[in-house]
């Protein structure tokens, strides 16, 4: 190969702007695509690119104003019937359509259940790489983008040598800016032509489900979590105790979900979910990696342990050594008093 056909491949010249994909649901914005501004606002300065987002659906043009004061310089914004409800082909279409027409450096998507089946699907069909659950981003002395995520007790640093570099991220892992009710981004409407023989899937009908509170861990204030340390399933009744004193959601790490005592759903971590309450109280847990980048953004983390070098002790607001099974019915005991 000569060296003009190397030069060719990797001019990316044409590529500009962060993208983030602004993920809604019944006309209402999800969190994770204002928290993935906050990062797109950081990396977009930093190139000194404009900051966009992609708004995809039927009648919500209103959101525009809410992307725009968290950050977005545009917003970039297709309507169509076929797009009021999610599937995975409409949407998959029109990103990459648009993609291809506007040429961005970087695409950020939010790693919900969504995003999740989308990013892949779309990476494919614009011919570029995608690395997923990134807890972090930087930009490099050349211009790249840095995605960062942990790999073991490690954490990587991925480049992407295609356009446009591809990346999720799982909710709650940044922070929103705030709002900023005077700015105004310049809003860019955009047609993308979508045939019903072209979706493969049909919404035949929506069903909200209650959660079960203890299960609602994503959007909890507080949580409970309990780990390896507990012992038994049985022993999680302790956990549920003192959620239900504090009002707090129940949670697991990854090795009392594969045990059986919880459900997938309560897993914090890398391959569950991340979380970010106003109070963690982490029962029975180590603190390793996979788990820690999970809760890492708590506002007050209490943790309980009997190992005093246990590596949740480090990052803990407030820590007590010792035997959670005479420490943690002390706790429920005392709290309920006060609260009598």
């Amino acid at each position: 190969m000569s060296e003009d056909t190397i030069k060719e491949i990797t001019d990316f010249s044409g590529y500009k702007g962060v993208w983030v994909f602004a993920e809604q649901r019944d006309e209402r914005l999800k969190n994770v695509g204002l928290e993935l501004l906050s990062v797109g606002r950081r990396l977009a300065d930093k190139l000194r690119e404009e900051l966009v987002a992609v708004l995809l659906g039927h009648k919500v043009e209103e959101l525009a104003d809410e992307l725009s004061a968290y950050g977005a310089d545009k917003v970039i914004l297709v309507e169509n019937e076929l797009l009021k409800r999610y599937t995975v082909d409409a949407y998959v279409k029109a990103l990459a359509e648009l993609s291809l027409k506007y040429k961005p450096s970087i695409l950020l998507i939010g790693g919900t259940l969504k995003g999740r089946e989308l990013a892949p699907r779309l990476a494919a069909r614009l011919g570029t790489g995608i690395t997923s659950d990134c807890t972090d981003f930087d930009i490099d002395e050349e211009g790249y983008l840095v995605q960062i995520k942990p790999f073991g007790k490690l954490m990587a640093e991925i480049l992407c040598r295609t356009r446009p570099q591809m990346a999720t991220a799982k909710p709650n892992i940044f922070k929103k800016l705030e709002q900023d009710r005077s700015r105004k981004a310049a809003v860019i409407r955009e047609e993308v032509k979508i045939s019903p023989e072209e979706i493969h899937t049909k919404v035949i009908k929506v069903i909200e489900v209650t959660n079960n509170p203890y299960e609602n861990i994503e959007n909890a204030e507080r949580i409970v979590a309990g780990g390896r340390g507990l012992g038994s399933k049985e022993n999680f009744k302790l956990i549920y105790e003192l959620a239900d004193v504090v009002g707090a959601a129940v949670a697991g790490t990854r090795s009392v979900v594969d045990r059986g005592w919880l459900s997938a759903n309560q897993q914090v971590g890398q391959s569950g979910k991340t979380v970010a309450p106003k109070l963690y109280i982490a029962v029975g847990i180590s603190g390793g990696a996979y788990h820690t980048v999970g809760m890492q953004n708590s506002e007050v983390i209490v943790a309980i342990n009997k190992d005093p070098n246990a590596p949740i002790l480090q990052m803990a607001t407030y820590g007590v050594v010792g035997d959670l099974f005479k420490i943690v019915p002390l706790l429920i005991e005392k709290l309920k008093r006060i609260q009598r």
